[in-house]
């Protein structure tokens, strides 16, 4: 999840009519998508800066973040920053909603069969919510990865289409948009459930022992508790923090073998094991498996702010609390 996923420790699910139900359902699904959308939105120039840095790309691979972020609108003009937003933003919307239907249902269904303990079912049903997230959006997650990947002037793919009809003929057809979907569905777990887990916990916690200090009405149903804004941005950047540190090398992975034979040494990388192996040995731990965490630490207070302000916001607007 990333922090690409909106969390919400209690789910509200309605015991209303069918048409009630379904109803819901649809509002969840477009308050997970717009919540996405404007958190990735407002951190896009740090994702692109991060996937140029963890694949070591050519003309950056020797500087730093901040450099980085310098460089790039120097040399690929200030909308360079947000080269694959485009792609992003097709994929993040059902990536956000599938992610937070999914959890709810996910929720719904382990208490009622298994009525195991919140802590556990918080954990299990965000690993489950983010895989099955990622599963249904895999290939446009590559494709926004391939675009971003691309400098001025050494373009491969002219567009989200372009890049399509690309990996189809060139790579193996569909399979070629599933590379690295192995080592993102096994970083995917940790990060996910950590992230609902840890999110979920922080919020419970201040609400039962600090709810004056630490929340106020939802303005659409008084009767419910939500996190005031900064609050909010404090427990998401915890969760964050933690789940990013936790699968980042998987992370670092799944974008190498994503970019496939855009890298030089793309044969090296046909595997997780070999693609772990060939960055640790290459490159070593702190420029190689976690090159670019900083970054990510840097992204998650302002992408967890947005998605989590935009999803209390979605939320009291449609009536889902």
């Amino acid at each position: 999840m990333t922090s690409e996923a909106v969390v919400s420790t209690s789910p509200a699910i309605s015991s209303g009519p069918p048409a009630e139900r379904d109803y819901h359902f649809v509002r969840s699904f477009v308050a997970g998508g717009v919540a996405g959308c404007c958190a990735k939105s407002t951190i896009a120039p740090l994702d692109r800066i991060k996937i140029l840095l963890q694949a070591q790309n050519p003309h950056y691979k020797h500087l730093g973040v901040f450099a980085t972020l310098k460089a790039v609108p120097k040399k690929e003009g200030f909308l360079g920053l947000y080269k694959g937003n485009g792609a992003m933003m097709v994929r993040i919307f059902p990536y956000g909603a599938i992610q937070f239907m999914a959890f709810e249902k996910y929720h719904k269904l382990l208490v009622k069969q298994f009525g195991i303990s919140e802590h556990i079912h918080r954990l299990i049903a965000g690993s489950m919510a983010g895989l099955t997230a990622v599963i249904f959006t895999y290939p446009l997650d590559v494709i926004r990865a391939r675009l971003a990947f691309q400098v001025t002037g050494e373009h491969r793919y002219t567009g989200i289409a372009n890049a399509f009809q690309t990996i189809y003929l060139e790579e193996g057809g569909v399979s070629g948009f599933y590379r690295g979907l192995i080592p993102t569905l096994i970083g995917m777990a940790p990060y996910a459930g950590v992230s609902f887990f840890t999110f979920g916990t922080l919020k419970s916690l201040g609400l039962k022992h600090f709810p004056e200090k630490l929340g106020q009405p939802s303005s659409d149903n008084p009767d419910v508790q939500v996190l005031k804004v900064h609050v909010n941005l404090l427990c998401g950047g915890v969760a964050g923090a933690i789940a990013q540190t936790i699968s980042y090398p998987l992370d670092v992975a799944r974008r190498r073998m994503q970019l496939g034979t855009v890298l030089p040494d793309s044969e090296k990388c046909s595997s997780l094991r070999k693609t772990l192996k060939y960055v640790y040995t290459e490159f070593g731990i702190k420029k190689g498996l976690y090159r670019g965490l900083s970054l990510n630490y840097i992204r998650c207070i302002p992408s967890q702010a947005v998605a989590f302000t935009t999803y209390e916001f979605m939320k009291q607007i449609l009536h889902l609390n």
